[in-house]
């Protein structure tokens, strides 16, 4: 069957980028996995929280990473590269993170405590 890896975690956009946004998830809609993403219905403020939670195959984690990291080489109007922070946990007790900010996505050790 596989292992699952809980993924939960958010990614920070300017308004401005929510077509952006919404294109890049389109484009890699793989079934059910990209039911996983969040995004608000209507706009309010300045900032679009997009988030991302559910458990996916471990064989697919590398999938939902390739889609972060193009969400994170979005650049607004200013220029600015959207921040997030990634949180994975796998059923053999392993919990990783993964960091994004300057338009990349650093994997790490995950936060003490998960």
């Amino acid at each position: 069957m596989g292992m699952y890896v809980g993924v939960r975690g958010w990614l920070e956009f300017a308004q401005e980028q929510r077509a952006a946004v919404e294109e890049v998830l389109a484009a890699h809609r793989h079934d059910p996995y990209s039911d996983g993403w969040s995004v608000p219905v209507r706009p309010f403020n300045w900032t679009l929280y997009v988030s991302y939670g559910g458990d996916v195959r471990e064989s697919s984690v590398d999938w939902l990473r390739s889609q972060v990291a193009e969400l994170a080489r979005l650049r607004d109007s200013e220029g600015d590269a959207p921040a997030g922070f990634f949180l994975l946990t796998d059923e053999r007790e392993r919990a990783t993170a993964w960091f994004v900010k300057d338009g990349a996505v650093r994997e790490g050790a995950a936060p003490a405590g998960f």
